[in-house]
């Protein structure tokens, strides 16, 4: 059963609906309920750790590295959300999928969401801190990009452009915590994580694109339209040729650029299932992007372990 005081697009059932009552705002403001962001976040600190380690680099410590980043994608996507409910607090309110957020419902007041978007952004800069000093220049300099992300679909229609530019920053900090410095590889990992974010963000655009049209949000659903789906096809291509743009910077085996099959096969499930026009089918998508990103993840983790043989 729906809990009535949670979103319109908030999981059924889940877990969320079952904590302490004063506790469910703050878990909604966060998303807690919905993890796939969670993993949109993480996969892209992954691919960066991978690459490293196909390259030598991290050793032992790459696990622990990992644990570090799970725990700092989850609090610092909350911290996000939080952030972008405080900046679109307006917006939210007339759309229906967002009318009930936390802030622009009432459940929670602007000064209790900052404070707790300062609690997640603290807890973030501790997993922050315990990787090398260049890692740690490398993160803070990602602030600017979250800042500034909320207000780009007031101003632009590639907005989407902008988050991918955000999103995917963790591929750097995984690369440059396991190795210290940064390399074309981890660049070019980067900006296949940028092309990638362009098409799942675009699939999940499609179902706002009403809303956002009257209320002056703009969006590549918009802009794209009934094209979307040749240009998601560019930008998956795009992706996984950065991808093997970086497996021949780090010098790769062939193993390498056989392991992007899998993914490059789910690009083209999805650009064949996608119905811009039903909104289940699209999040049904973006939510796909899960499996995508860890396929993709196949690719450095098998060239890893080829060099182990």
């Amino acid at each position: 059963m729906t809990n009535p005081a949670a979103p319109a697009d908030a999981v059924p059932g889940n877990w969320v609906d079952r904590a302490p009552l004063r506790a469910q705002p703050y878990l909604r403001l966060m998303r807690a309920d919905r993890p796939i962001g969670v993993w949109l976040l993480l996969i892209p600190c992954f691919w960066g750790l991978a690459l490293a380690a196909s390259a030598g680099h991290g050793g032992v410590r790459l696990f622990w590295y990992a644990g570090l980043f799970a725990i700092g994608a989850y609090v610092m996507r909350g911290a996000g959300c939080a952030y972008n409910d405080i900046v679109d607090r307006d917006f939210d309110g007339q759309v229906e999928r967002t009318a009930l957020r936390p802030i622009p419902s009432g459940q929670i007041s602007l000064r209790q969401a900052w404070a707790f978007l300062i609690a997640l952004c603290l807890i973030g800069l501790l997993v922050l801190v315990q990787f090398n000093t260049f890692a740690v220049f490398v993160g803070l300099a990602s602030l600017a990009l979250v800042a500034i992300y909320p207000f780009m679909k007031r101003i632009t229609y590639w907005p989407q452009a902008w988050l991918g530019l955000t999103f995917n920053w963790g591929a750097l900090v995984g690369y440059a915590a396991a190795a210290g410095t940064l390399s074309p590889g981890a660049i070019a990992i980067y900006a296949a994580g940028f092309f990638w974010t362009l098409g799942y963000d675009t699939i999940y655009a499609h179902q706002d694109k009403e809303d956002d049209a009257l209320i002056g949000v703009k969006s590549t659903a918009l802009r794209l339209g009934e094209a979307t789906p040749r240009w998601l096809a560019g930008f998956f291509a795009a992706t996984l040729a950065l991808f093997a743009a970086a497996g021949l910077f780090s010098g790769a085996s062939p193993v390498f650029f056989v392991a992007l099959a899998p993914a490059a096969a789910h690009f083209i499930w999805q650009i064949k299932k996608l119905d811009i026009n039903d909104a289940h089918n699209c999040l049904m998508l973006f939510k796909s992007n899960r499996e995508a990103g860890l396929l993709l993840l196949l690719a450095p983790i098998c060239e890893v372990l080829a060099g182990l043989m």
